[in-house]
């Protein structure tokens, strides 16, 4: 008769496995809840500038390396560029790709777009804000590099217009 009054170890083992699965199960509905209100919205696929598509590169683009006064090498990266369409540009910025030997981008940067001018014995890079590019001009540019990536294989990078200004 005294087993009848007194639980049985099954039942003891059921009723303290409650409480246990109640917090699992309350914890994993919280982090799934946490990880729902945290993802990151997917980023839509970069489009250039509209007006991008007026201004072509031309010239096999010539990357150049020097060493400045104080002994740093410095990559330049001069071609030419032509403005087809109806705008004055006075400002443009241009991403550089830069790949290594698997075809793997080895470094990328954005830098402003320079015309040379020729003001002295040497090209003088100024921004466009200083010497616009007019409809249907063609002129010399240049990026400049302070550190490239040792692992580029000095193939020409790609170059893709991101911003402009027009007038």
């Amino acid at each position: 008769m005294g087993g009848l009054l007194q639980p049985t170890p099954a039942a003891e083992e059921a009723s303290s496995r409650k409480p246990i699965l109640v917090g699992v199960a309350a914890v994993l509905v919280l982090m799934g809840l946490v990880a729902f209100l945290m993802r990151s919205k997917p980023k839509p696929p970069f489009e250039p500038p509209p007006y991008a598509a007026h201004l072509v590169f031309s010239d096999p683009l010539r990357p150049q390396g020097v060493t400045n006064f104080v002994g740093a090498n410095i990559t330049y990266i001069e071609g030419t560029i032509t403005n087809t369409g109806d705008k004055t540009v006075t400002h443009a910025v241009v991403t550089v790709t830069f790949r290594d030997d698997m075809g793997q981008i080895a470094q990328r940067e954005s830098v402003p777009l320079h015309i040379l001018q020729e003001t002295g014995p040497y090209p003088d890079p100024v921004d466009l804000k200083a010497d616009p590019l007019k409809p249907g001009q063609s002129r010399t540019f240049r990026l400049t590099f302070e550190n490239i990536s040792a692992q580029w294989t000095r193939a020409y990078p790609e170059l893709q217009i991101i911003s402009v200004n027009l007038k």
